[in-house]
């Protein structure tokens, strides 16, 4: 027997007593649909959401669609953020909503990282939530921009969907597989950044935002 048919073997072995249907995925039981057509997820999965993120230090706030932009300011403006990148697929409203508590930049006009530095905070949709690991997906979307604009300002406040909440890391992979216009970079989110030094004291904001603000924004 080579290695291969060896560790063939053992996964055989080891998922001999898996019944459920590989689609079948998620505390609902329900399939992963494509991201046409979505269900949206149940409350439970939502609230799972909220909770994971809060406990990576992110500041949640639930809202109803017709009110982001007002949140949105709200959290810039209790955040101390006086000037804002945004990408050029975000929602006008929330845009204008934006420029009445800071000064709006356009993703596409900032082309050096030192010029991202100097901005206090950037706004962005996002690709997919994950509930069983508080994640946020950025695929660089119109709404989301490229990567530099939510790694370097120290605030990154992040609007998601309830339906794009998925219950766990399967679903989201079905979810962001390669569009027809071919695949795009991936960035994963679990929080504001933070790694910690020898001592193991805590440090935020060294390979991205200090502060990470997680917009939920319902029907």
């Amino acid at each position: 027997m080579t290695a291969r048919d060896e560790i063939l073997a053992r996964v055989r072995a080891a998922v001999t007593d898996v019944t459920s249907a590989p689609a079948s995925r998620g505390r609902t039981g329900r399939p992963a649909a494509d991201a046409e057509g979505q269900p949206a997820p149940d409350e439970a999965t939502v609230a799972l959401f909220a909770e994971v993120v809060a406990d990576y230090r992110a500041t949640v706030v639930r809202t109803r669609a017709d009110e982001v932009g007002t949140v949105v300011a709200a959290a810039l403006r209790e955040a101390g953020c006086r000037s804002v990148v945004v990408p050029a697929g975000l929602e006008p409203v929330w845009r204008n909503a934006i420029g009445e508590v800071a000064e709006v930049h356009a993703g596409a006009d900032i082309t050096a990282d030192r010029d991202l530095d100097a901005i206090d905070g950037v706004v962005t949709g996002a690709a997919v939530g994950i509930a069983v690991t508080g994640t946020i997906v950025l695929d660089h979307a119109a709404d989301q921009g490229r990567r530099a604009l939510t790694l370097v300002p120290d605030t990154h406040v992040c609007v998601v969907r309830e339906d794009q909440i998925v219950h766990d890391v399967p679903e989201a992979v079905f979810r962001l597989r390669p569009a027809d216009d071919g695949a795009r970079p991936l960035t994963w989110i679990s929080g504001p950044s933070a790694t910690s030094d020898i001592e193991l004291e805590r440090v935020e904001g060294v390979h991205g935002p200090r502060t990470l603000i997680v917009v939920i924004v319902g029907s």
